[in-house]
């Protein structure tokens, strides 16, 4: 009997009923599966035939073991000081106000800083700007500096209110409001930002960015983004907006301070331009940065990090900044005619479901689609939730090897997910002045350090499908006269997995430009590797993989349809030809069990609890994230490192080219015909050499009009 709310599968057809009958008639769960012959009914007995390993697998999952080798640390049992800060983000995250407030309360490990009495100065004219701030931006060497962004893109950037300080408790405000005295002083502030040599403290370097470039000035370097700080302190943190960083490291916090009307700033001068909430609530933001700064400045060093900011996650803002800023350009027209026939194969499917259904039914529905299934078609239920039977992805590819109906139901949802999502979608998000999308990457997301995209989010246009990679065709060059170039790395998190395991054989395979896949499946099947059948290298594959990302032998099972044995044996057999391998793996979780954190080649930290002293194959959650952290964040790390070098060869080049787009492990940049192929020298020598491995790093360029149409050059 399978229980869903556990995940354990069962056999499909039994539920309580028939699994009491049958125990009462065999006995014991082997003996019913010896007698599977014997049962009643024709699908029951296939189905116990079928499924006898899952039966004899789903017993082990809920058999209460009691011999395992437990080691207990009497020490780490002793009832110990409660970890106030963290009790402080669970009780918040929850909404325990009050336990969370008694936690801050007695928070004594967050920086304080004496009280004192702030001042707000408003700026309403030029002449006020030069005579209370002119030689300030000459003569400090650090800046704080907050806004209220506005703008529906990238390439709208501006601020309506803005506020800066610098090292005493005074806070400048420019006048805000839409008036020509307010557009100067904007433009002022953005020049006297853009040529200051000093540090800018803010907490989000992206946007102030971005506001220069629209304003025609240059960006600075140096740029201290308390946001971009705090992921790399606590890249497990769901949120690291400037109140949810206070929230954690700023004592006293002046922004909980505003909310509480405990306080407000005192002005200077006239406050016509500026409504006293929008002068507090900056003022308290740059206090806040003013708070932060120092201790995260410590604690940066502390964790051994700061090289990783200045060296990569600050430049990389830069980067970010100017790719949004210039964006891809889109043929809406290649995007509505594919809308069109996706309609037209929607209305097809939609009518070859009715007739295998037999009748018509909102298909949209789970409940109406269950129904057809399970009761009218009589599939076999292959999990419950607590509406009813599944019809989730996972059981339609089950029961699409029975009956044609759930293949057709797969077939139209990713249709009409691929319409909904960008075939309709992008059309709508292509600026009116540039012709282009102007997508968000972020920086502070993923915890491996990876980007992601929003608006659109690139990194999940579908590629598996002809449809899905049809929607590449729609991202085409700005010009007549240009191309796009894609440069994908090859297998980087394999060449990764091979750098830091030093396992000889995968590093030969990489260092002699071999497929890896076919040579990993050669040692471990005991074949040539030109005799390595298409299945064997599938096998392969999913292990390379799999080892990536932590996959049990029950995981590998499932994607490869085999057996749970078959599979543990063969990732028994791979660690077997690839010792390096199982010994890296080994190192990764004890290293993280010792420190409390994993960390990537750069340092990049991400910490984990929860590893075991004793693994094996079967490891929990914590333990295959301490490995993705690694080798992912590695490869995160480095290809962050290659868009760094490209846009610096670029700017040393003359070429009339720019960086577009970053997709997973590929960059996507935009260059006039006749630089594209000393572009192509340009980015295949920036990321080969972008970090220094033990294995080749291989990239593969390819130019063409969009980003489907591509060919490779010589």
């Amino acid at each position: 009997v399978g229980d869903s709310v556990d995940n354990v599968p069962g056999v499909p057809k039994v539920g309580p009923k028939t699994a009491r009958t049958l125990i009462e008639s065999f006995g014991t769960l082997d003996d019913v599966l010896r007698n599977a012959e014997k049962a009643p009914g024709k699908k029951l007995r296939e189905n116990l035939v079928t499924f006898a390993e899952q039966a004899r697998m789903s017993r082990e999952l809920v058999t209460l073991r009691t011999d395992l080798p437990l080691e207990f640390d009497l020490n780490a049992a002793r009832i110990s000081e409660p970890d106030k800060p963290v009790l402080h983000r669970l009780f918040s995250d929850l909404g325990f106000r009050r336990l969370a407030a008694e936690m801050r309360d007695h928070s004594a490990d967050r920086p304080r800083l004496k009280a004192a009495k702030r001042t707000v100065v408003v700026l309403n004219s030029a002449d006020d700007f030069q005579q209370q701030t002119g030689k300030l931006w000459t003569e400090r060497d650090r800046v704080f500096f907050t806004a209220g962004y506005s703008g529906p893109t990238p390439r709208d950037r501006n601020w309506p209110c803005a506020a800066f300080a610098f090292d005493e408790d005074i806070t400048f405000q420019p006048a805000s409001g839409e008036s020509a005295a307010a557009d100067s002083l904007r433009s002022q502030l953005c020049s006297a930002l853009a040529a200051f040599t000093g540090e800018i403290v803010t907490d989000d370097a992206k946007r102030l960015k971005q506001v220069l470039l629209r304003n025609s000035s240059s960006t600075p370097a140096a740029v201290f983004d308390v946001s971009v700080i705090d992921y790399l302190l606590d890249a497990g943190e769901r949120s690291h907006d400037l109140p949810e960083v206070a929230l954690r490291r700023a004592r006293p916090n002046p922004l909980q301070t505003l909310s509480g009307k405990s306080s407000s700033p005192r002005q200077m001068t006239m406050f016509d331009d500026a409504p006293d909430d929008e002068a507090a609530r900056l003022d308290a933001r740059i206090h806040t940065l003013q708070i932060l700064h120092p201790s995260m400045t410590d604690a940066l060093a502390d964790s051994e990090q700061t090289k990783l900011y200045t060296e990569l996650e600050q430049p990389l803002i830069d980067v970010l900044a100017e790719m949004e800023y210039t964006g891809i350009r889109v043929n809406v027209q290649e995007l509505q005619e594919q809308s069109r026939a996706a309609a037209t194969t929607i209305e097809l499917l939609t009518e070859q479901i009715y007739g295998e259904a037999g009748r018509q039914f909102n298909i949209d529905s789970p409940k109406q689609l269950s129904e057809i299934l399970f009761d009218e078609l009589r599939l076999p239920v292959q999990k419950k939730t607590k509406t009813g039977a599944s019809t989730d992805q996972e059981v339609l590819e089950r029961l699409s090897y029975i009956h044609p109906l759930p293949r057709l139901i797969i077939e139209r949802r990713h249709l009409t997910k691929l319409k909904g999502t960008y075939l309709d979608a992008l059309p709508k998000l292509v600026h009116p002045q540039t012709g282009r999308i102007h997508t968000t990457f972020h920086q502070t997301v993923a915890a491996t350090g990876r980007l992601s995209s929003s608006d659109p989010n690139l990194q999940n246009i579908p590629i598996r499908t002809e449809e899905g990679r049809q929607v590449r065709r729609a991202f085409i060059a700005g010009d007549t006269d240009q191309v796009l170039l894609c440069a994908d790395y090859s297998q980087i998190e394999l060449r990764v997995l091979a750098h830091f395991s030093q396992d000889a054989a995968l590093m030969q395979a990489f260092q002699d430009g071999r497929d890896i896949h076919a040579a990993v499946a050669a040692e471990v099947f005991h074949v040539p590797e030109e005799s390595v059948s298409k299945d064997q290298r599938r096998m392969a594959k999913a292990v390379n993989f799999g080892v990536i990302y932590g996959q049990t032998p029950f995981g590998l099972a499932a994607a490869l349809g085999i057996d749970k044995s078959e599979a543990a044996d063969f990732i028994e057999s791979y660690f077997g030809r690839y010792p390096g391998v199982a010994d890296f793996c080994e190192t990764v979780l004890e290293e993280t069990q010792r420190n409390g954190y994993a960390k990537t080649l750069l340092n990049r930290r991400r910490a984990i609890t929860g590893i075991r002293r004793t693994t094996g194959l079967n490891r929990n959650m914590p333990e295959r994230t301490a490995i993705n952290t690694v080798i992912q964040g590695t490869a995160a790390d480095l290809i962050k490192l290659a868009m760094i070098r490209v846009r610096q060869h670029l700017q040393d080049s003359g070429l009339v080219a720019a960086l577009l787009m970053q997709i997973h492990d590929e960059l996507v940049l935009e260059v006039r015909t006749d630089h594209a192929d000393a572009l192509r020298t340009l980015v295949d020598t920036a990321m080969r050499h972008a970090l220094s491995l033990d294995v080749p790093l291989d990239v593969d360029i390819t130019t063409g009009p969009n980003w489907l149409d591509q060919t490779a050059g010589p």
